[in-house]
This record gives C-alpha cells, sequence and structure tokens, in this order.
C-alpha cells in the first residue's frame, strides 16, 4: 500500500503542497539533501520512495541500525560510478539516521555537498541533538506530523478496496474501523499492520475480530460521547476521593482508547489546584511537570509521568480552599463590590502621581518587624471581606495558623 506518487500520500499536507521542498525536489533534476523528522509510521520513508519513484532516480537505503562506514562509502562510490557512467542520480535514505555516530554521519559529508547523492535522513529523534550541525547545515529539515484519525482511517479504507491491498475481499464493519483508528495512534504502519492480521482471520472484520487478532480488547470509549465525559469526570472524582487504584484504572482507559494525552494532563493541572491547592503546594508541580513531559516526549513513555501525577494528586490532602476563594472574590466583583483603590496603593512612578496624593502614607512592610504593618490594602466595600479560608488538611494546616494571626493583625483585632 506503499504511495507512488505525492498525490497518493495521506496526510502531511503541510508538506506536499504547491512550491514546497518536496515538490521542488520531485518536479526538478537538481540533487537535494533534506531531513524528515518524525513520529514512526508518519510517511518517512514512503516520501523517500516517492521522490525515487517520480523522479526515476536510483534508490538505495541504508539502515543506521547495521551499517557501518564501510558501507555507508560502498553506498556513495556506486552512486558516484553510477552518475558518472550514466548520469542517472541516486537516492540515498538513511533509516534512523540519529543512529549514526559523529564518524559516519562525517562519511556522508562529501556526497551531500558535493551532490553526488539525493541525500534523504530520516528520524524519529531531534536532528539538533542527534545530527551533525555540518550535516544538517547543508540539508533542509522537513517536521513530519501524527496523522489525524481521519488521515489514519483513509488509509484503512484505501487498504481495504485497494487491488493492493485487500482488493475487497473483505469487508470492515465500521465499528471496527473506529478500534482500528484508535489503536493506530496516528500511525499509518501500524494501522495496516493490524487490519493484515485481523484479515487473516476472517473476511467479515468485525471488533471482536481486531480484538483476537491483535490480543488487544477494544476500549468503549467515544471521545465525542457520554463515555468521555463518564471517565473523565470518574477519574477526577476517583483522584478527589484519595483512590490511586481507581484513578490509574481510568487514565488507562483513556490512554488505551487513544484520548489526548494533553487533554488529561490538562485535567489533572486543573485538579491540582482545585481539589489539592495549599494542602499540598508541590502537587501543582508535579501536576505541571507531567504536563510539559507530555508535550515533550509524547506517548507511550508519557503515560509514566501522567500515572506519576494521578498517583500525587490520589494521595495528597485534599483542600478545595483556593477555588473557594477565588471563586467568592469573583462573585462579589461581578455583584459590584469593586470600590476605589486605596490612595497610598496607587501607582507613583508617573510625573504628577505626586500631585494627586498617589502613593502618600504607603508604608513599605520589609522596613517593619516580620515584613508586616498595619494598613488598608482592600477597598471600603470589601473590607471586611474574607475570601480564603484554609482547612486544617496537610500542608495548608500552618498556612490556617499564619493567615489568622495576619489576618487579624492587619484588621487590627
Amino acid at each position: 500500500m506503499r504511495p507512488r506518487t505525492l498525490d497518493e500520500v495521506i496526510g502531511q499536507r503541510h508538506l506536499l503542497g504547491p512550491g514546497t521542498p518536496l515538490r521542488r525536489l520531485v518536479e526538478s533534476e537538481a540533487p537535494m539533501s533534506l531531513f524528515l523528522w518524525g513520529p514512526p509510521g508518519t510517511g518517512k520513508t514512503t516520501l523517500a520512495y516517492v521522490v525515487s519513484n517520480v523522479t526515476k532516480r536510483r534508490f538505495v537505503e541504508v539502515s543506521a541500525v547495521s551499517a557501518g562506514v564501510k558501507d555507508v562509502r560502498a553506498a556513495i562510490d556506486n552512486a558516484r560510478r553510477e552518475l558518472g557512467m550514466s548520469g542517472r542520480q541516486t537516492v540515498l535514505f538513511v533509516d534512523e539516521v540519529h543512529r549514526f555516530n559523529k564518524a559516519q554521519q562525517d562519511a556522508l559529508l562529501p556526497a551531500v555537498e558535493n551532490r553526488w547523492v539525493t541525500f534523504i535522513g530520516a528520524t524519529t529523534e531531534n536532528p539538533f541533538f542527534s545530527v551533525i550541525s555540518p550535516l544538517l547545515s547543508r540539508s533542509l529539515l522537513l517536521t513530519l506530523e501524527s496523522l489525524s484519525e481521519d488521515d489514519i482511517r483513509a488509509v484503512l479504507e484505501r487498504a481495504v478496496s485497494d487491488p493492493r491491498g485487500l482488493g475487497g475481499r473483505a469487508t470492515l464493519a465500521p465499528q471496527a474501523l473506529e478500534h482500528l483508528v484508535r489503536l493506530a495512534g496516528g500511525d499509518a504502519r501500524r494501522s495496516l499492520t493490524y487490519l493484515e492480521a485481523a484479515a487473516l482471520l476472517a473476511d467479515d472484520i468485525t471488533v471482536e475480530v481486531v480484538e483476537k487478532a491483535v490480543d488487544k480488547a477494544a476500549v468503549r470509549y467515544d471521545r465525542q460521547g457520554d463515555q468521555h465525559y463518564d471517565v473523565i469526570s470518574a477519574f477526577i472524582k476517583s483522584m478527589r476521593g484519595s483512590d490511586a487504584d481507581a484513578a490509574l484504572h481510568y487514565l488507562a482507559r483513556m490512554i488505551e482508547a487513544g484520548e489526548d494525552p494533553r487533554f488529561i494532563a490538562r485535567r489533572i493541572v486543573i485538579f491540582a489546584s482545585e481539589d489539592v491547592g495549599m494542602a499540598d503546594p508541590t502537587c501543582l508541580q508535579t501536576a505541571v511537570a507531567a504536563a510539559q513531559a507530555v508535550q515533550l516526549i509524547g506517548l507511550p513513555e508519557g503515560q509514566i509521568n501522567l500515572a506519576h501525577a494521578v498517583i500525587h494528586c490520589a494521595m495528597a490532602p485534599k483542600s478545595n480552599a483556593v477555588v473557594k476563594a477565588i471563586g467568592a472574590a469573583i462573585g462579589d466583583v461581578r455583584r459590584g463590590l469593586i470600590g476605589q483603590v486605596p490612595g497610598h496603593l496607587r501607582d507613583a512612578h508617573y510625573p504628577g502621581a505626586a500631585k494627586l496624593g498617589h502613593g502618600d502614607g504607603y508604608k513599605y512592610p520589609h522596613d517593619f518587624d516580620h515584613g508586616l504593618v498595619r494598613q488598608e490594602y482592600a477597598p471600603e466595600q470589601v473590607r471586611e471581606r474574607r475570601y480564603y479560608e484554609p482547612t486544617r488538611h496537610g500542608a495548608e494546616a500552618p498556612v490556617a495558623d499564619r493567615w489568622a494571626k495576619i489576618r487579624d493583625f492587619l484588621r487590627g483585632s
């Protein structure tokens, strides 16, 4: 099912439009060097094959997993010989190029610099960290994106009907199609592998056939329907109830169903302040760190970071004092309890502010014992309002004691 032309390639629309580097490479006879950086199954090898096929260039693939400097130099020498004898250019494709050490990457430099080959390197790792700068600076870097669900769906539907695939010999039930889409996780190669395994078992491919073929149960989870809201609700309530096991179960269900890990991470970050708050101030740090880790490394490894944050949130002492405090403050503002900022707190830095009396009488807390001084901070309309009411849970207990003393001191009691 490998595409034969750029028009057959599914996904990566940002790289395949008119005037893009790939289009220019196909339409031009001049050699060019490219790095294709993206997750597995997004079409890196496919694009290299397409470039070779469409331009009628000789295709030579070298795997960085098994090849050494000798193999690289032999491939380059053969390409130079072919170019000199027949004028035919060679596409030298190096898969997993980030696995090449410096000496192996150095061996590619003459061929790239002298344009003896059209070099295409594929990598799942950030090339700025894994590829030597002389090689990277002589090449175009193209970033591939994970295929969308619609893209994977199109890949599967084409494979079912195309003579090069199943050729209509099998039928794919709609629910089975959606299950395969979820299992693929944006990886076209994985989706085709699972489809082929299912087709070996039955011509009528149902969810049950797919489950048996890939040994993976279908998770009944519709990201646009009730299951989505039910599971995320149970997930939050399990963490709130301090049941780490239940929370991990719902986390696993969402991950296996293909839920966006960034959505899960955002809910954990919200929970850390909404349900834990000052009872364990480090919980928010863990949640934010997990969200950043998921953004950086993605799945499957990111599931470990999510689990770390979920366990921390579930086991932390709970307090909703933070969310109640901001809710009460916003409620008063919406009811019109705003008032004027006290004159001594107003900005006194701009010209003319002193004439207006701004800043007059302001007492700088650092000039006083314990960094505290009694003066009015809130507008008169809300001077006696109490927003933050800390609990006695976890780390918020000493905060409650300190806040009670500070509040009494500031209010003059």
